[in-house]
C-alpha cells in the first residue's frame, strides 16, 4: 500500500471513530480524550497541524529553527493530557517556551487556524473542536507577548 492510500484509510479511519464515539449515547460520560479518538486520532491532528503551521507564511517563521520532532511529540502529550488522557506534558510552561518571540494576538489566532483547519481535515464534530479549543485557547495569554 503506498504512502497516500494509507494516509486516506488513517484519515477515513479516524474520522468515523470520531462520528462513532460523538454520536454514541455514552459520549456524554466519556473523557475529550476518549471521544476525540485517543492517542492515535490525536497524533494524527498535531501531525497535520503542524504541515499546517509550516505552510502558514504568516507564523512558519516562529518554527523555522524548531525542532519538529521533539515538538510534535510535545504537543501530543499536550493534547493528550489536557483532554483527559493518560499522558503526561514533559515540556515547559507556555509563558518561559515563548518569551521573546514577540509572538503577536494576529500570529496566535493564525495559529489556532491552522489548528482548526488540522481538525476540520479529520471532520472532528464541532462539540469536541469546541471543548479543545476552550481547554487551549486560554494559553493566548502566556504566548502572546504583543498585543
Amino acid at each position: 500500500m503506498t504512502l497516500s492510500k494509507k494516509i486516506v484509510c488513517t484519515t477515513v479511519a479516524i474520522a468515523a471513530a470520531w462520528t462513532l464515539s460523538s454520536t454514541s449515547s455514552f459520549a456524554a460520560d466519556r473523557s475529550l480524550y476518549e471521544r476525540l479518538g485517543g492517542q492515535g486520532a490525536i497524533q494524527a491532528v498535531v501531525t497535520k497541524f503542524i504541515g499546517n503551521v509550516g505552510a502558514d507564511k504568516r507564523i512558519n517563521g516562529y518554527f523555522a529553527h524548531a525542532d519538529l520532532k521533539k515538538l510534535n511529540k510535545l504537543l501530543v502529550e499536550q493534547v493528550c493530557e489536557a483532554s483527559g488522557g493518560p499522558c503526561t506534558y514533559s515540556g515547559r510552561d507556555m509563558k518561559t517556551t515563548h518569551k521573546g518571540m514577540k509572538v503577536t494576538t494576529a500570529a496566535f489566532n493564525a495559529l489556532v487556524e491552522d489548528l482548526v483547519s488540522a481538525l476540520d481535515t479529520f471532520n472532528v464534530p464541532e462539540k469536541e473542536k469546541g471543548e479543545l479549543l476552550a481547554i487551549l485557547g486560554p494559553m493566548n495569554k502566556d504566548i502572546v507577548e504583543v498585543p
